[in-house]
């Protein structure tokens, strides 16, 4: 019971915060410190666009029982690929912010997906 408690709650926070960072990165020209921040780590502005639809899809994704999974390992995969980033930029403070960000889908994962029966 409560492992299914903490998996409902995790899978709600990661589908708000992927459908509200990739609604926020679709219109980044609204936040110029977001625009700026993804300057910083090499992100071009015509790739923007990709990051957001894909952060978007990763929120459908982890709603749907069969792609559950999937969603999640983008959502790693995304986060690592920030990291990365981050680590190049020399912006150690968004790494450590990013960890656990990262260390949540594969919780997820571990977890199961919580409306399964």
């Amino acid at each position: 019971m409560v492992k299914s408690i903490i998996s409902i709650v995790l899978l709600l926070v990661s589908v708000y915060l992927a459908f509200k960072h990739g609604w926020d990165t679709l219109n980044y020209k609204k936040h110029p410190e977001s625009l700026k921040m993804m300057n910083e780590l090499g992100i071009t502005e015509t790739m923007i666009p990709f990051f957001g639809g894909l952060t978007l899809l990763i929120g459908v994704l982890l709603l749907i029982p069969k792609t559950f999974f999937l969603g999640n390992m983008l959502n790693a995969i995304s986060i690592v690929i920030i990291i990365s980033l981050a680590i190049k930029a020399g912006n150690f403070k968004m790494v450590l912010m990013e960890i656990p960000f990262l260390i949540m889908p594969l919780v997820l994962i571990w977890l199961k997906y919580p409306f399964k029966n």
